[in-house]
């Protein structure tokens, strides 16, 4: 059932069933539910999918050099209309690392583990990351979890708000399938979480944190962020959440079963991830 029909079936005054549970019973996310097109004006909005195809290209652009970009293009920025937006965004240059989130000062952070270590199993290290989704509208975040050996996604979710829950959708989802040695992030306030942190420890999964100006950290999720961008998102130019997650499940299936990745010996992810796993 799409997911206009079963927003239909929701009542917002059910006296009896709250909104998030009516949402858990016909299967629908409830940041879908919630969604409503992002605060920006549509001079911001284009000026946001200006800056979001130039990071993907140029990820070490910082604010400066993306307003002298954008006045090149033709459009009068300063700088602090370029950072609000950028920080809207949840992008940073690599140098420092990008980030979608800012730590959080009462969170543990934990210690790079993977420097040095060679990744030769499936299930050695799976890590996870968010990035921004444009759509014509407005724009809602994407996280996944990846396995580093295969390069396999295990799990994926969005949200309409960088807070920890869909993270945990995405990695309690990952966790029927398998459980990792080490589950490596960036220190951003999602994924030093206690809701997320206990949740690995509870597993006793082992946790690594890209270190600060680590660009190359988290590499393989970095990769695909812009496998995805320019394969589906930049191709396809969603309208709504709903052809965001059409196409995103369209595009994982794709990529972890058809793709085939050089680094793999032209296999799939998911040959060599189910391969590996038997």
């Amino acid at each position: 059932m799409a997911p206009e029909a079963k927003r239909a079936l929701i009542e917002p005054a059910h006296t009896q069933i709250s909104i998030a549970r009516q949402c858990d019973l016909v299967g629908l996310p409830r940041s879908t539910y919630y969604y409503k097109a992002q605060g920006e004006g549509p001079e911001n909005l284009l000026l946001m999918r200006l800056l979001d195809k130039q990071y993907t290209d140029t990820p070490y652009y910082g604010v400066r050099r993306m307003t002298a970009w954008l006045r090149s293009q033709g459009y009068a920025v300063n700088h602090k209309r370029v950072a609000r937006l950028l920080q809207t965004m949840g992008i940073e240059a690599i140098y420092p690392k990008p980030h979608l989130s800012q730590s959080h000062p009462a969170h543990r952070v934990y210690p790079y583990l993977l420097r040095g270590v060679a990744i030769t199993r499936v299930n050695q290290v799976w890590s996870t990351d968010i990035t921004y989704i444009r759509l014509h509208g407005g724009f809602i975040y994407l996280v996944a979890v990846m396995d580093w050996f295969s390069r396999y996604v295990l799990s994926w979710a969005v949200s309409i708000t960088m807070d920890v829950g869909f993270c945990l959708e995405a990695l309690e989802h990952a966790l029927e399938v398998a459980r990792p040695e080490i589950f490596n992030t960036d220190q951003g306030a999602q994924f030093t979480s206690l809701d997320l942190t206990g949740r690995l420890a509870a597993a006793g999964i082992q946790i690594s944190m890209d270190g600060r100006g680590r660009a190359l950290d988290n590499v393989f999720v970095e990769r695909l962020w812009r496998t995805v961008k320019y394969e589906e998102v930049y191709l396809k130019d969603y309208e709504t959440p709903r052809e965001a997650m059409q196409g995103l499940a369209t595009f994982f299936v794709r990529y972890n079963e058809w793709r085939q990745h050089q680094a793999l010996g032209y296999q799939t992810p998911a040959s060599v991830y189910f391969s590996s796993n038997l």
